[in-house]
């Protein structure tokens, strides 16, 4: 990721040259001259996973990285939703974009695992890019082809900012987290959280209380009603801040949460993948998000096109995004924490990227 932000800063300083010599927007071709070797004649495609393209979380963060990389480069770009989630309907949908002529192709998310097995061998000139996911038959050996890139995210240490966060923040209480599926890459954001609330009780003497039966999995990504249902009964058992890491779910939880805000209540949810402030927002100016778990989705999509189009994709290899470049954090702009509260989640973030704190990728037992 560092050496993709260096190309970007650099790209990004020959843009603001060629518009202010010319007095305009920059040229595709003008960009083309600039940068030897730059490769800005491909189309790029999604095909989203069981959520929907706005689900505030994971299909949404990973297309507006690619919208905006189509943005900035020239570059056509175009999603599809399949009619369903098994591995045919993902093909089809491949397919259809291979067909129009979109070759470079960003797939969100583990159920695309076999797909693209499959795929990279039957779109032998296409280019495949697997977020929380590498291709295999089904027996879960990896086999990436020179045309894939894997993508996964140390969401273990993504969690545990947000949960030191929390903790922090409201010093006293008690937390519950509500997940999609339980899959690994949700799993981690659990396990990492439980270690930050833990982390935060045993050095800046919080009393932040978790309860095994308020950390839950829902068993989807896009039931938006139970994951209102879920969060009504955690916040009328006492819970403050929930933790949801469950895309379509964890927008029920927000919907929750906002009414009970317009109530007069004090709760809070603590978000995931992006930035979901905006999503929080109620009463016109404040927001129950109180924290994100970020995963740099969008980044990551865009460090990929980004790469090919200096003809430098990185096929064959499983990338892994963490603290040490930047992959995962909170959002650096967090207006419902203190700025003591930043400024120690900064000094556990520099911690963990030192390796003087390691965040397990795996269950504790942290309950009460």
């Amino acid at each position: 990721m560092k050496k993709s932000l260096s190309i970007i800063l650099s790209l990004m300083l020959v843009v603001a040259l060629l518009a202010g010599c010319s007095g305009g927007t920059t040229s595709k071709s003008s960009i083309e001259k600039m940068t030897p070797g730059s490769n800005l004649s491909f189309k790029v495609g999604m095909v989203t996973d069981a959520g929907t393209i706005d689900d505030k979380s994971f299909n949404q963060g990973t297309w507006e990285g690619v919208v905006q990389a189509g943005l900035d480069f020239g570059l056509e770009t175009k999603y599809l939703k399949p009619s369903g989630t098994t591995q045919a309907e993902y093909l089809t949908e491949i397919g259809n974009l291979y067909d129009a002529g979109y070759k470079f192709i960003v797939c969100p998310g583990f159920k695309f695992e076999t797909t693209i097995f499959e795929a990279q061998t039957k779109y032998p000139d296409a280019k495949f890019v697997l977020i929380d996911g590498y291709p295999h038959t089904g027996d879960y050996n990896p086999v990436v082809g020179s045309n894939v890139v894997s993508i996964f995210f140390a969401e273990n240490e993504s969690g545990f900012y947000a949960g030191l966060a929390a903790a922090l923040q409201l010093k006293t209480g008690e937390v519950g987290f509500i997940g999609g599926m339980e899959i690994p890459a949700v799993q981690k954001f659990n396990w990492g959280f439980q270690q930050g609330i833990k982390y935060a009780n045993d050095t800046y003497d919080t009393t932040i209380t978790m309860n095994a039966e308020n950390f839950v999995y829902q068993g989807s990504f896009d039931n938006v009603a139970a994951g209102q249902q879920l969060a009504a009964g955690m916040f009328d058992k006492g819970v403050d801040a929930i933790f949801c890491a469950a895309g379509g779910v964890g927008v029920g939880a927000i919907n929750e949460a906002k009414q009970r805000a317009n109530n007069g209540e004090k709760v809070w949810i603590i978000g995931v993948d992006v930035d979901q402030y905006s999503e929080g927002i109620y009463d016109g100016t404040k927001s129950i998000i109180l924290t994100s778990a970020m995963k740099k989705i969008d980044q990551a999509s865009y460090d990929m096109i980004l790469d090919e189009t200096f003809n430098r994709f990185q096929g064959g290899q499983i990338l892994t995004f963490d603290s040490t470049n930047g992959g995962v954090g909170i959002p650096v702009e967090n207006p419902n924490l203190d700025k003591s509260v930043v400024t120690k989640v900064q000094d556990a973030f520099d911690k963990v990227v030192a390796g003087t704190i390691v965040v397990a990728a795996e269950q504790g037992n942290l309950f009460k």
